[in-house]
């Protein structure tokens, strides 16, 4: 009998995601408030529940994909207006949140789960929405180890490179920090690219010249900034789908946060968030829909 996994939230990177567990012989069970977002899960042979507690009911593993950590906290623990899906998850489930919200968040719903006899793991995920499509996204998890290698039978069908970063709250801190670092190197990659373009050289061929040379990193290699260079990616779509400007504000405002609670200097963090921040105002409209590639607009000319 196939494994039932029920799965809230099917954005960008959800979708692909429960797609895939279709794919590997799961009985997918998905919940979204979008009715767009339902309907493709459908066609990707899920099945819908019309309420997030629906989806979870006789559910193996609970998969949620969400915006933020209070509505995390809400979804798992309620509030005055609901109950929260701890109450209705099965008490042998898996609950995985791959959300990226602070490590307070994970650890509150993990010490609510726990308190309920129910088994939580975070495992934040990182490679972008293709990889999402392709079913080879990095999980970085937090929690036991015996429940992390619980996790692997679910995230196997979704990734291709699967961490345990510690205890429950750890694989958000390692999201965090590997976020951070992304918005550091695609800022510094536009940046570099832009400053070739206004001295007369060819993007496309700057970018194979920093590919074989020291410069070369993952936004150069996988995800250029720079439109025309690489097909496959916003860039080239008019800075469309991917991961939003808003989204990567949201993790860096994570780190800025955990710098704090740590009392870490973050200099190069603190600065790609002004810079995000920055280009999302700029030009007198809001892109914060766009995809954070999109940084490359703030340093051109044109």
């Amino acid at each position: 009998m196939a494994k039932r996994v029920a799965f809230v939230g099917l954005g960008n990177m959800g979708s692909g995601m429960a797609a895939n567990l279709v794919k590997s012989g799961f009985e997918v069970k998905a919940f979204d408030l979008s009715e767009l977002a339902t309907t493709q899960a459908r066609d990707n042979g899920c099945y819908i529940a019309s309420t997030a507690a629906e989806a979870v009911v006789d559910a193996d593993f609970v998969v949620t994909m969400l915006p933020n950590g209070s509505i995390v906290e809400t979804v798992y623990i309620g509030d005055e207006n609901a109950k929260g899906l701890l109450d209705s998850i099965p008490e042998t489930a898996l609950i995985l949140d791959c959300s990226t919200i602070a490590p307070i968040n994970a650890r509150t719903v993990g010490s609510a789960a726990a308190a309920k006899s129910r088994r939580f793991v975070d495992a934040p995920v990182s490679g972008g929405v293709a990889a999402a499509a392709a079913g080879t996204l990095a999980f970085m998890v937090g929690g036991s180890e015996a429940d992390f290698e619980d996790s692997k039978t679910v995230l196997t069908a979704m990734g291709s490179n699967i961490f345990r970063a510690g205890d429950v709250g750890a694989g958000q801190a390692a999201k965090i920090c590997n976020n951070m670092l992304l918005a550091v190197h695609m800022a510094g990659t536009a940046e570099a690219l832009q400053l070739g373009v206004d001295n007369g050289l060819d993007p496309v061929v700057l970018s194979e010249i920093m590919l074989k040379s020291s410069g070369c990193n993952w936004s150069l290699e996988k995800y250029n900034p720079m439109p025309g260079v690489m097909d496959g990616v916003p860039a080239s779509n008019h800075y469309e789908g991917g991961f939003l400007v808003d989204l990567m504000l949201k993790d860096l405002g994570l780190a800025m946060e955990a710098s704090l609670r740590s009392q870490s200097s973050v200099p190069m963090g603190a600065a790609a968030r002004n810079l995000f921040n920055l280009h999302k105002h700029s030009d007198g409209e809001d892109k914060g829909s766009k995809d954070f590639s999109s940084i490359q607009q703030f340093y051109s000319k044109s």
